[in-house]
Order: C-alpha cells, then structure tokens, then sequence
C-alpha cells in the first residue's frame, strides 16, 4: 500500500470512527515486558483501544532472550504478529532483513509531529531516509551524586571530566567518603556499560561506517587517565553496581555512575535495597540530596553525550498495517500515560509532549507511582529540574556503532570485555596509557 493510499485509508479510518462505525478485528502484539503487573497495564491499554476502535488486541508475552529467533523464524514461515515492542539492537538489523515496516512506522512519526520525539530516539533509529521502528521509551546512564556536598563545598555538578576531578580533589576522604565508585570488576557487564558511557562522554568509539576504527590514541588517553582517577577514588577491589550502590545508599560515596532504576530505591520505596544513610529504611532523605547528570563530557567533547536504552514498537511487514500504525498511534498518545506506567522509573518518555502542549506526557510520567514496596511519584521525590535532566537526556543519547550501521560489531566488542581487560590492567599499573590503547586496537580489531 502505497503512503498517499494509508493516508486515505487513515483519513477514512477517522471519518468512520468519529461517525460510530467501527470496525472489528484483531491484531497480535509481542511485548518482552513479560512480568505480571507489566503485562495487566498492556492488556489494559489494549481494552482501552478496543473499546475506542473496535479493534482488539492479543498481548502476546516474549521473552527477551528470545525475540530475535522467535522473529526470524515467524518472518520465514510468514506469520509475524503485527506491531513488536524491541529493543535498539533489533532496529535495523529487522529493517535490513525485510522484517520492519519502516514505511509504517515513520508515518506514525511524522503524523504524531517528528519534532515531538526526542531527537537521540529518532536518530538510533534512522534507515534510509525513514526510521527504523516508533521510539517508545528509553532510559539514560546517570551520574548520581551527593548534591548537598557539592552546594556545601561550592563544586558546580558533574558534568565532566574536570567537574568530577575537581569534586574528588575537595570530597574523596576514606574511609568515611570515596570519591567514586568505579566499576573494575572486569567480567561484569556493569564495567562495560560504564565505560563505553565514558568513551562516548569524550568523543571516542572503536567502531566508523566500514567497520572496525582505531581508538583515537590521544582522546582513549585522556579515557583512561580519567578513569584511572575515579578507579583511585573508589575502595580497594573487584567492584560493580552493587558496591556503588551500598557504598551510596551508606553515605560513603559521593558519586557513582547507575541506571534510573535506582531512582525509586533511592527513595526507601524498595525494601529489598533500602537507603541505609540514616536508621529509617523507609525514608526519602538520600533522594533530597541527590542529584543526577545524564548528558556527560570529556576534554575532547565538549558537547558531551549521553548513554541511551532506547525501546521501539515495530510495525512488522505482515502486519495489518492500518490496525497496527493505528495501536501505535494510541499507545503513543491517548494511551501513553498508559504505557509508561509500566515502569516508568525505567521507562522516562521518548515523547515529551505534543505540538499544542509540548510539555504534556513529561508533566504526566512525572505524576506515575514508582516503587515496588510503596509507592510514590518521581515528581514528588525529585525536584523539576532533575526530572527535566533526566528527561533531556533522551535527546543527545548514543551507543557505539548505531549511527554508522555498525551496532553488531559495537556489541561484539563490548562482549568481549577487551576493553575491560586493559582499562583494568592500566588501572593497576600494570600496562601504560599507550600500551592499553595499542592492545586495545590490536583485540578489537581481530573482531570483525
């Protein structure tokens, strides 16, 4: 079908709705957000575009680990369900391979406004002049810090390099304050999470449009002579997220590098991972003093960037392509106040507003519950400015290897933990700057 025939068909699809005559009909959705409460908000969203559409909806649940085979082999045997919600690593790998209807999805774009979604969540997406799938939701890598200390100690917040070395130099006083807690612990995914975030911050990636390219040996230098510095800022040790986590929720640590799946956690909603900084378990006192940076810098890049987990809902090419652009439309805009509320800790919107109201689905994620043993709003536990940080940070996201089409490669690289492994040995002094750069490229260019 034709772009100018789904717009007639769209027009007409209103026309008839607005008129009462809906039609019936069913498509199948796959979603990897697979646990219980998650999976009763998304048949709940799907009721409520049934009973707005007449059109039903099977919530079909998928696990993760399984989607890219379940996938490829539903696009051979021709019975792939209609819309996909998936991951980035999926986008264009599917669009290359025929399994995304990337005509469909950028229509829904461009008719929810393209200048609505933030832009990092479009750009991931982009394949051949379109995008890939519709960005749903994503979170951002943050730098979680004490801001109490830093106003106390006059340190504007940690946005880059400079900014983090100046705080270690007036905050690191161990055992009662660590600087940081970086992530040394090499065979943890955590490390490698981390440090491409701290890469990127400076402009450096192993990956250019043909493949393999050689860490930029000055830039990777100031990478690891700052990483060398938290990493001596921080305790003695193999350490990852959950050394930084209780080293933060105990008071003893001025900044660490965490998910916003923290957020919630800090806020003593969680009784499997309470703030232990005061005698209350329960209270919000550490969420007051915290505050976060998701877009980061380094000498080189001055701009900075921001690590991004972005979620896409794909319109596949044996969908009912009416009937699915017209669910993701729904789930991007009446119902989604709906989909964040899934968890919307993790799920911060890709979608701020709409052309009239710019501000719209933020002011409305800002008001969802978080928290699993009490709940609360994130509006009420973090100030608007923070929620505006950790919105914004959406819009400059990144990962290795997504705009120059290379993110499997990206992906193998980070698996290898190549990079861990020497970060690690330079760390411990057991290699020099330029060594660790040398061995670096030497490994991850075996890997093509």
């Amino acid at each position: 079908m034709t772009k100018h025939m789904r717009l007639l068909t769209s027009s007409a699809m209103t026309l008839a709705f607005l008129a009462g005559a809906v039609q019936a009909d069913t498509i199948r959705f796959w979603t990897t957000e697979e646990q219980p409460e998650r999976l009763a908000k998304q048949e709940e969203m799907a009721a409520a575009f049934e009973k707005a559409t007449g059109t039903g909806v099977e919530v079909i649940p998928v696990s993760e680990s399984d989607l890219g085979t379940r996938a490829t082999a539903a696009f051979a045997a021709g019975d792939l369900p209609d819309v996909i919600y998936h991951t980035l690593q999926y986008a264009l790998p599917w669009a290359e391979a025929g399994i995304l209807d990337t005509e469909a999805a950028t229509e829904v774009i461009e008719s929810l406004g393209t200048d609505t979604f933030a832009p990092g969540a479009i750009a991931m997406a982009a394949y051949e002049g379109e995008t890939a799938s519709v960005p749903v939701d994503g979170w951002t890598q943050m730098v979680v810090y004490r801001k109490d200390l830093f106003e106390a100690a006059g340190l504007e917040a940690p946005t880059s390099y400079a900014n983090v070395e100046a705080a270690l130099a007036k905050l690191h006083n161990p055992p009662e304050m660590y600087g940081f807690v970086a992530a040394t612990k090499v065979d943890e995914n955590f490390m490698s999470q981390v440090l491409e975030h701290v890469f990127l911050a400076n402009g450096v990636s192993p990956v250019g449009p043909d493949g393999f390219q050689p860490l930029d040996e000055a830039k990777t230098i100031e990478v690891l002579n700052f990483y060398k510095a938290i990493a001596e800022a921080s305790p003695p040790g193999d350490l990852y997220w959950d050394q930084s986590r209780s080293l933060y929720f105990s008071g003893n640590a001025a900044m660490i590098i965490w998910s916003p799946f923290i957020l919630d956690e800090l806020a003593g909603l969680r009784d499997s991972a309470p703030p232990t900084i005061t005698d209350d378990p329960t209270s919000s006192e550490l969420a007051s003093k915290t505050g976060v940076v998701t877009t980061f810098a380094g000498p080189s890049n001055p701009d900075g960037a921001a690590w991004g987990d972005i979620r896409y809902f794909g319109i596949t090419s044996d969908a009912d392509t009416d009937a699915a652009m017209d669910f993701v439309k729904f789930s991007m805009d009446d119902g989604y106040g709906q989909t964040l509320s899934i968890a919307p800790e993790g799920k911060f919107p890709v979608r701020a507003g709409t052309a009239d109201a710019p501000n719209k689905f933020k002011d409305l994620w800002a008001t969802l519950p978080v928290g699993v043993d009490r709940k609360a709003p994130l509006g009420d536990l973090y100030d608007k400015a923070m929620i505006d940080e950790i919105v914004g940070g959406l819009d400059v996201a990144q990962r290795w290897g997504v705009a120059e089409g290379q993110l499997g490669l990206a992906s193998k690289m980070i698996n290898s933990q190549a990079i861990n492994r020497f970060v690690r040995e330079f760390i411990d002094g057991e290699i020099d700057a330029a060594a660790a750069v040398a061995a670096m490229n030497e490994a991850l260019g075996a890997l093509e």
